[in-house]
């Protein structure tokens, strides 16, 4: 068990159990706004987690009464600079890549709104579990600004009608309906919120973690190619995969019906 120690701890906070690592967003007074002193954090966190093989699951949670309220109003306000602008929506932007580039699966756990860069937050995760009360939203509409970097996450989650409607109006959606249109994976009831994270993380803990590697990257990466070219490199990953130490005993185990022993992750 470990928490990180830097300054960053104040504003988000890591704890590692078990091979799941959770961080939290820690302002919740402002409804957890991404600050630029948040990411920074966030990236430090990611890029730490990028090379520890000892964590097989990512959680990202948030305290208080919101998950993330998007990029903090007042900071931006501060700074009417094209520069600055470009700078903050270019380090959200590589924050949320990197989520994606964690060679181990990331789960959002949701509760409140995720509006505008939150919701991006929440569509950046590889799987998402929300509490019946959390709402979402793409709200910058709302100030007069188009959540044009948000765009990018939801449309990736959301059919673009959905999305488009989201977009332009800046209305909330509940959990059941972000559930129905693939925003989030499942919705629960509030007080069953953890145990749902922690049963999906334990699903993925219980995995090869070669198995879960290769096919995290595999499967972002495909879904940029044509389909020739998808199935060519899917046929790659899957014969190089199948050449590990654990899918060779995950198939012996299978035929001798017994539970696997998987490798430690390199």
């Amino acid at each position: 068990m470990s928490a990180s120690q830097d300054a960053s701890q104040a504003i988000l906070l890591r704890h590692d159990e078990r091979g799941v690592a959770t961080l939290t967003l820690n302002r919740p007074q402002q409804f957890n706004a991404l600050s630029e002193a948040m990411l920074e954090a966030l990236q430090t966190q990611l890029d730490r987690l990028a090379t520890d093989p000892e964590v097989r699951c990512v959680v990202l949670a948030a305290n208080g009464r919101a998950f993330c309220a998007g990029h903090d109003l007042r900071e931006m306000r501060a700074t009417p600079e094209l520069a600055y602008y470009q700078e903050l929506f270019g380090r959200c932007s590589r924050v949320m890549q990197a989520i994606q580039a964690l060679p181990v699966p990331v789960i959002a756990r949701v509760h409140g709104i995720a509006t505008a860069a939150g919701c991006q937050l929440v569509g950046s995760c590889d799987l998402a579990v929300a509490s019946h009360a959390a709402r979402f939203a793409v709200s910058g509409i709302n100030v007069g600004l188009f959540c044009a970097t948000p765009s990018v996450a939801l449309t990736r989650n959301v059919p673009i009608k959905r999305a488009f409607e989201m977009l332009v109006t800046g209305k909330f959606i509940d959990a059941r309906t972000a559930a129905d249109w693939g925003l989030i994976n499942q919705a629960v009831e509030e007080e069953e919120l953890d145990a749902a994270v922690a049963a999906l993380a334990a699903q993925i803990v219980a995995k090869s973690p070669a198995a879960i590697r290769y096919g995290k990257a595999m499967v972002y990466r495909q879904k940029q190619m044509a389909l020739p070219e998808a199935y060519d490199y899917a046929a790659e990953v899957m014969a190089r995969n199948i050449m590990e130490a654990d899918a060779m005993e995950g198939i012996d185990a299978f035929l001798e019906k017994r539970a696997p022993k998987w490798s430690p992750p390199a």
